[in-house]
């Protein structure tokens, strides 16, 4: 198993692409610490992992919360070790221009998604570069490397995780950490949902989406899942500051 006897933390594993990470790293072997604000989903999450025969437990934090997920990923590290730190807790907002976007929602966005990602980078590097060895992979976006229109605050957090990333690629390589990141392209999961919800026509809109993909289909969780394993995985073992972009060959066209 790609995983035996790894320890992983994963932020935002109570549904979509986290939860499916987090079940994807269980059935490879590993203890995994599933984290998120949603407390019900995050022991759902659990209690699958379990049913299916692996390891898990959860801890309720907001990845906003610097002291909060400094203190969980000190306890696991300090009890268990560190070999994998997911963040994947992110948000999004809803389309509008750039000038139509208020600073309520563009601070909550930067708070989440680039503040979130650098408060678990910044927890588990001093104990990855202890014991000489690590794997961070942060969840970025086809945002990260295309201006989505009508997502300003969202690309440019996604864009700041991609090379937020790299940058602890070439900081941390030297002791033995690697950092990389997966950018899916739209995938089934509740923030989708969401999203067609303020559609006018949620299924066409869907469908309108698909099109534009060679695959003539959005990913799914499960897809998004097998990326983060590989480069999570010692499989990725020569593999850093790397954004593997997972997007049905939208980012080609």
């Amino acid at each position: 198993m790609r995983l035996e006897d790894k320890t992983v933390v994963i932020t935002g594993a109570a549904s979509g692409i986290g939860e499916e990470t987090a079940k994807r790293c269980a059935d490879e072997g590993a203890r995994v610490i599933v984290t998120d604000i949603d407390t019900d989903g995050g022991e759902e999450t659990v209690a699958a992992i379990e049913d299916a025969g692996g390891e898990a437990a959860f801890a309720d934090l907001d990845v906003t919360d610097s002291e909060a997920v400094h203190a969980v990923v000190d306890e696991v590290a300090e009890r268990d070790g560190l070999d994998v730190m997911i963040n994947n807790a992110g948000t999004g907002h809803p389309g509008g221009s750039l000038e139509e976007i208020d600073d309520g929602i563009r601070d909550f966005v930067i708070d989440v998604n680039i503040k979130g990602v650098w408060n678990g980078c910044h927890a588990a590097l001093p104990h990855m570069k202890t014991q000489g060895h690590g794997s961070i992979v942060n969840i970025g976006s086809l945002a990260s490397i295309l201006g989505l229109p009508k997502q300003a605050a969202y690309s440019t957090t996604k864009a700041a995780v991609l090379n937020m990333t790299r940058t602890i690629a070439a900081e941390a390589g030297p002791y033995g950490v690697r950092a990389n990141a997966v950018c899916p392209g739209f995938t089934e999961t509740q923030m989708l949902e969401q999203y067609l919800a303020t559609q006018d026509e949620p299924e066409q809109a869907h469908q309108e989406l698909a099109e534009q993909y060679p695959l003539k289909r959005l990913g799914t969780p499960e897809e998004i899942a097998n990326a983060v394993l590989f480069l999570a995985s010692d499989e990725s073992s020569f593999v850093s500051g790397h954004g593997l972009v997972v997007d049905g060959g939208f980012s080609t066209c």
